[in-house]
């Protein structure tokens, strides 16, 4: 039994507890992707309602996430994503309260998706910083791996769960299990101990300045603003055949909504899959292949689009979901491991900001673009500029030849992370100690 554990999981027991927390907030998560839709159409909303209450919970996005960075880079990071996940629980719940006892209405639950939306806006940048602080340097892509696969099964088990909720306990019941997983997310966080970071340079603790050394450290590194670049290319121009043009053509060519959950279903698969390979794979030089897995990942607009059986089409966006997987597994890592710890959230604040942040203005132009041009001609289009993006990556000396461990010394920024922190081997037997509940100096 003990082996079917993954050695992470039995070595790193502060990953272990943080690992816990977040597969149930994935759940929750991905039942509330479900249910806020079916909430909003509950109450009377419209096709657009659904689209304004989406919007508000992804505008924050724009707006904090580059304040998350700085703040988890100059605060302990586990209690900024314990605060985020308090106040996403206070929210769910209000809103499941209000469905529940028929008080809701669409301005309501835009308001309240634009108070989670700021909430999450907080929690990412800390996520992706927290990490290096509670599992070794060598673990870090294994760790990384684990909660990609968490992320990809929920793509296929949780629409299950929230199809089953809606059922039995309408919208609101939905989202008062989602509240549930934050507080549960939330108790696992207040058990965490993880290592002190390094204490950040800050530029004068001043908040510009600290922003503007985060941007040195991304400007500084070709391989992350490059990539940075890469990834907007996909969530603005790639992901709208997934959200909004893959629908459509299911609707009119594929028979409806019955073929369409195959083919997203398949890429879930695809995905489970990418991330166990991301697990077992130790590649020498991650971000060439991670370019690669994101040129592969780009063909899915073409694949859509492409008129052939959707049993075909399914088999291909399967291939695809391992290419996805397999990019942000890898890439995560890269950053974890040659970015300096101390400026890693707001690096990847940046992240978020330039990727995800950007999505909705994909989103809104799909609709308009595929109206004038066509529906095919615009998934091959985005084909055409998705893909020469991320060889366009592949291209660059500095991405095939960065390494999968950090190099003694690292020019472009500042010493590595883990030599400003001394005491690595006593701080994993603290660690140790305190699961035994032996009582160890703070």
């Amino acid at each position: 039994m003990k082996a079917l554990i993954p050695a992470v999981l039995r070595e790193e027991p502060q990953f272990a507890r943080l690992f816990a927390g977040q597969s149930l907030s994935v759940l929750g998560d991905r039942v509330s992707f479900v249910a806020v839709p079916f909430a909003v159409l509950a109450v009377g909303g419209s096709a657009s309602d659904v689209g304004l209450v989406a919007a508000a919970g992804l505008v924050p996005m724009l707006v904090f996430t580059l304040v998350g960075g700085v703040w988890a880079d100059r605060f302990r990071r586990h209690r900024i994503m314990l605060a985020s996940d308090l106040a996403r629980f206070v929210v769910q719940g209000a809103a499941a309260g209000l469905l529940l006892a028929g008080l809701a209405g669409v301005p309501e639950l835009a308001l309240l998706m634009l108070l989670f939306g700021t909430a999450d806006a907080f929690f990412m940048p800390a996520s992706t910083g927290l990490l290096p602080l509670v599992v070794a340097p060598e673990r870090l892509r294994e760790a990384n791996a684990l909660r990609g696969l968490v992320q990809s099964a929920g793509l296929v088990v949780g629409p299950a769960v929230a199809g089953l909720l809606v059922a039995l306990a309408g919208p609101g019941g939905a989202l008062a299990f989602d509240a549930l997983t934050f507080a549960a997310s939330a108790a696992f966080l207040l058990r965490l101990r993880p290592r002190e970071k390094a204490v950040t340079g800050g530029a004068g603790g001043t908040f510009l300045g600290e922003l503007r050394a985060g941007w040195a450290q991304v400007r500084s590194r070709t391989w992350v603003w490059s990539g940075m670049a890469a990834m907007a290319v996909y969530h603005v121009v790639v992901l709208p055949s997934v959200f909004v043009l893959g629908p459509v053509i299911a609707d009119r060519e594929w028979g409806g909504a019955a073929s369409w959950s195959l083919v997203t279903a398949a890429f879930g698969v695809g995905a489970v899959v990418g991330d166990v390979c991301a697990y077992r794979l130790k590649p020498a030089r991650p971000m060439a292949l991670a370019a690669a897995a994101l040129a592969v990942a780009s063909c899915q607009a073409l694949i859509i689009g492409s008129g052939g059986p959707v049993v075909l089409i399914a088999a291909l966006e399967a291939v695809t979901g391992v290419g996805v997987s397999l990019f942000f597994v890898l890439w995560e890592t890269s950053l974890q491991t040659h970015v300096p710890e101390d400026s890693l959230s707001r690096v990847s604040s940046y992240d978020h900001l330039l990727s995800a942040g950007l999505m909705p203005l994909g989103l809104v132009l799909a609709g308009p673009v595929s109206a004038a041009l066509g529906l095919r001609p615009t998934l091959f289009a985005m084909t055409v500029l998705g893909v020469p993006a991320a060889l366009a990556l592949l291209c660059l000396p500095s991405v095939r030849q960065l390494p999968a461990d950090r190099p003694v010394a690292d020019a472009s920024g500042p010493p590595p992370a883990d030599a400003r922190l001394p005491g690595l081997a006593d701080d994993r037997a603290h660690d140790r100690a305190h699961d035994r509940g032996q009582d160890v100096p703070a």
